[in-house]
This record gives structure tokens, C-alpha cells and sequence, in this order.
């Protein structure tokens, strides 16, 4: 397994999750991950989330974003895989409309870990038959078998 692995456990990956805006993805994201891990609180991983939206959008293109930042009270990084149910306007350089999003956060002071991370799934997700089988999942449990069992070439 791969570092971008590690950081994803069957909580934290939603597969066709309803959403019709970023900020709703976004505030749907904070709201599930604060739920499950108990060192996080909703409104600080929301604001943060959103911050770094406001510099520019996380959308890669071809429909994937990789949200991320800086989160106050964690101790290692955590990611979230998500496939939603309809694409939504992600302001993507491509302009398309995105539907697969891996949202990573990491402790404050992993500044290079969090580049590597998104290095790493930057890599994973330019592979258009990786992402084609994450989005034909059809449970979260086929979607993280999918996203740890497949390699992006």
C-alpha cells in the first residue's frame, strides 16, 4: 500500500454522496470527518477548506478536485475519498464539472508530507482508467477496494 492509502479507512470514503454546490461538498466533508475523529471540530475544517478555495480552486480537471489544507488538531494526515451522485461546478481549469474529489488534511506543520501527498494523488488521479473505476463503484466498501487495489500507472 501506498502512503495515499494509508490515509483512507472505510469511514472516510463516501461513494455517491448527494451534493449540489463545492460548499456543500466542502461542508458535508467537515461535518463527516469531524463525526469520526474526535480531535476535529466541523466550523475550523469547514473555514479551512474553504480558505484555500478562495485561493483557487482544487479541481485538477476531467471532473476530479483535491481539496486540502491545514487542520488544527491533527496529529497525522487523513484523507477522504468521494464519489457524488451528480457532478457539480468545481470552477475546474478544464471547466468540467467535478465528481470524484479525494479532500486531504494534514497537521499544520507537515509542510512537506502534504506536498508529497498531493504529489501522490495528483499522479494517481491523472490515470483516466484509474478514476473510470472509482467512478463505477457502486458501495463505499467497492470504492475504497477499488482506490487501494488499483494502480494508476
Amino acid at each position: 500500500m501506498s502512503s495515499l492509502d494509508n490515509l483512507l479507512n472505510p469511514q472516510r470514503v463516501l461513494c455517491q454522496l448527494h451534493a449540489t454546490s463545492k460548499k456543500r461538498v466542502l461542508e458535508l466533508v467537515a461535518q463527516h470527518v469531524a463525526d469520526i475523529e474526535a480531535s476535529l471540530e466541523v466550523e475550523p475544517v469547514y473555514a479551512s477548506l474553504l480558505e484555500r478555495e478562495r485561493l483557487g480552486s482544487t479541481a485538477l480537471g476531467t471532473g476530479v478536485a483535491v481539496p486540502h489544507c491545514r487542520v488544527n488538531g491533527l496529529d497525522k494526515p487523513l484523507g477522504c475519498l468521494i464519489t457524488l451522485a451528480s457532478p457539480i461546478d468545481y470552477d475546474a481549469p478544464d471547466g468540467k464539472p467535478v465528481d470524484l474529489l479525494f479532500v486531504l488534511l494534514v497537521p499544520p506543520d507537515a509542510t512537506q508530507e502534504h506536498l508529497d501527498l498531493l504529489a501522490e494523488v495528483a499522479r494517481r488521479f491523472s490515470d483516466s482508467l484509474y478514476c473510470e473505476g472509482l467512478r463505477k463503484a457502486s458501495s463505499s466498501a467497492s470504492l475504497l477496494q477499488t482506490a487501494i487495489t488499483a494502480r494508476a500507472a
